[in-house]
């Protein structure tokens, strides 16, 4: 699983950890059964990346998306650091390394 952070925002860290759990539950609970259980058993591997903004978020979900993979975005409700609807993370997967790659590949950890 990828999970993308919105840098753009400046979340500090504790809220960046909560938005990128959102993400990671939130992809965990739309993905095929199958692939599931094949992450679960492979030990639930997980990676996160630093994205620029909204836009560049937008294009990687949309990417997903077009390569058949599961792709959820995760908007804030903006109860303390961020205004509500924020474009906080985007969580793509589970799915195999090498298709997070096509996707992500080349992107900085965060």
């Amino acid at each position: 699983m990828a999970l993308i952070v919105n840098h753009s925002l400046g979340m500090k860290k504790g809220k960046i950890a909560a938005q990128v759990a959102h993400g990671a539950v939130s992809a965990t609970l739309k993905a095929n059964p199958e692939l599931l259980e094949a992450w679960f058993a492979g030990g639930q591997a997980k990676v996160t990346l630093k994205g620029t903004d909204d836009e560049q978020l937008l294009y990687l979900h949309e990417k997903a998306k077009l390569a058949g993979l599961n792709s959820c975005i995760i908007r804030d409700a903006g109860r303390t650091q961020i205004p509500s609807g924020s474009l906080t993370v985007v969580a793509i997967g589970p799915a195999l390394k090498k298709e997070l790659n096509q996707i992500t590949g080349g992107m900085k950890l965060l």
